[in-house]
């Protein structure tokens, strides 16, 4: 049974909410009104899924998360809106496990389409492993009057795949827990990096071009969501957009991201694609995938190709994922050259691809 506590302001959505969830098996479901009624449920109710509105008064849902995150982390899945992205993605940095985002119009009208996404988010967060920000833990640290932080066990060594030589592409896929693992992937990377590094991240559209502002604001790398044919260039990022799928092309100027329009895949953008097209237009040796945090297993199968065909694969290692899903069946698959914790990625990358 997984208990979930509904947070909104609206009577109506904590309504619908709760129906969506008393209609499926394995729900205990409690409603708060604000923030503040959210923290009392903590100890009484001790949900094990919390999804939160954003926009509340009194206490809003940022910090409202940040006092969950102190006082009793919780997986939670924040409840969004388009005009929210910006925040949305700040409350995934400070630690909610995913989001998802409200259709336009009356929610009420359009909950059918609107309750398979969120109880299957829901479902997940409840098994996700949480991974609060690094400045979260000092403050809690902080609380406590300091300590020394626990040692983070080692992931054991695999044989170390030989460097690449020439030109190449980086290419990474990740979903749920995916835009706080970007960061610390992408700001540990210098402006220098030699190959283009191309990005499918599970995330409507409405979100992926503020992710890539975001990521842009504080990488040493230039980032940019792909809405045109664009030039893969090194020291660049370029992030799928979200209604499409984003591939690689071969164009007179070199090799070039496109945002296609979506191939029956179950997820978008889909790492499986990027990666296939990528195959398709370069030798497997000049190529470095790498699959992080997400359920599913999309870029599982294209991967262990990539990796059979003389590609390098790095999977994230199952003690930093959020989701070990995507990484966790590459793993399973044999594909993975190296699995490593989120934070050892970026100098892996740094010691396969040539300057």
């Amino acid at each position: 049974m997984i208990k979930v506590l509904v947070v909104d302001d609206s009577a109506l959505v904590r309504k619908l909410l709760s129906q969506v969830f008393a209609a499926e098996d394995g729900f205990e479901v409690r409603i708060a009104r604000d923030g503040f009624e959210a923290l009392e449920q903590l100890t009484a109710f001790q949900p094990d899924v919390i999804t939160l509105d954003i926009h509340m008064p009194q206490m809003d849902g940022l910090s409202c998360l940040d006092r969950i995150m102190i006082e009793r982390p919780s997986p939670v899945v924040m409840v969004s809106t388009a005009e929210g992205a910006e925040t949305t993605l700040e409350a995934l940095r400070l630690g909610a496990v995913d989001f998802v985002a409200k259709p336009g119009g009356a929610l009420s009208l359009r909950i059918g389409e609107f309750a398979p996404e969120l109880v299957e988010k829901v479902r997940a967060a409840a098994g996700a492993q949480l991974r609060p920000s690094l400045r979260l833990k000092e403050r809690v640290r902080h609380r406590l009057g300091g300590g020394m932080a626990t040692p983070r066990r080692r992931t054991a060594e695999a044989p170390k795949p030989k460097a690449a030589t020439g030109k190449g592409l980086v290419l990474v896929g990740a979903s749920t827990g995916g835009p706080p693992a970007l960061e610390v992937l992408l700001t540990a990377l210098p402006a220098s990096f030699p190959w283009p590094i191309v990005v499918a991240q599970h995330m409507p559209a409405t979100f992926t071009g503020p992710l890539a502002q975001r990521l842009d604001r504080i990488c040493a790398l230039t980032v940019s969501e792909v809405v045109r044919p664009t030039l893969l260039e090194p020291g660049c990022v370029y992030i799928g957009r979200g209604d499409a799928d984003i591939i690689v092309s071969r164009r007179p100027a070199g090799l070039t991201a496109l945002a296609a329009p979506p191939a029956p895949y179950p997820w978008r953008p889909s790492v499986d694609r990027l990666v296939r097209s990528a195959m398709e237009q370069t030798l497997a040796s000049q190529l470095i995938g790498v699959l992080m945090t997400g359920m599913g297993d999309d870029g599982a199968n294209a991967m262990t190709l990539l990796h059979q065909k003389g590609g390098r694969t790095i999977a994230e290692a199952a003690e930093t994922a959020v989701v070990w899903g995507m990484p966790g069946e590459l793993v399973k698959a044999g594909g993975a050259d190296l699995v490593v914790p989120l934070d050892e990625i970026a100098s892996r990358l740094r010691m396969l691809v040539p300057p």
